[in-house]
């Protein structure tokens, strides 16, 4: 006596599999239209452009000698600059969190009697930052990978690898 294919437990097992594949394929699809990666630019091209603008930037800073000391304790920033003469009326500090964007936050830092560019947050900033600083005249720069709080003083100084 013949079954019918559907009484047939191997039947569904061969159906079951690929069915499972496609409802897997279909809901990543959603995920993935749902939720775009923040970090891809659509615009490269003039990404790559502003990127040669920038190691400009950090040349500028090499020639310029500007160099720098940044250390963090109980939520004080302390930036001081080293080796350089002149004065700077205002600092900007932009950090950058590695994954998230809404992390991002800018300063814009004044000298205190001492030369020193200080700031003191509200909240404990923790973790790996790339932080740039410049000029309010936007003519130079420097960039590095920070890691905060840090107990002790930490060099700043341009590097054309770290332009980007």
């Amino acid at each position: 006596m013949k079954t019918s294919w559907y009484k047939e437990p191997w039947a569904w097992l061969v159906f079951i599999l690929p069915f499972s594949a496609v409802v897997a394929g279909i809901a990543t699809l959603f995920i993935a239209l749902d939720e775009p990666d923040p970090l891809v630019a659509g615009d490269y091209y003039k990404k790559g452009k502003a990127i040669n603008m920038q190691v400009s930037k950090v040349k500028m800073a090499q020639k310029l000698g500007m160099r720098f000391e940044l250390q963090m304790i109980n939520n004080e920033l302390v930036i001081k600059p080293t080796g350089i003469e002149k004065e700077f009326p205002v600092l900007n500090a932009n950090f950058f969190h590695p994954t998230l964007a809404a992390n991002d936050f800018y300063l814009a830092l004044t000298p205190d009697g001492n030369g020193h560019f200080r700031h003191i947050f509200d909240e404990p900033v923790k973790g790996k930052w790339k932080l740039t600083l410049s000029s309010f005249e936007n003519n130079w720069k420097i960039q590095q990978e920070v890691y905060l709080p840090q107990a002790n003083f930490i060099e700043l100084k341009p590097d054309p690898a770290q332009a980007n």
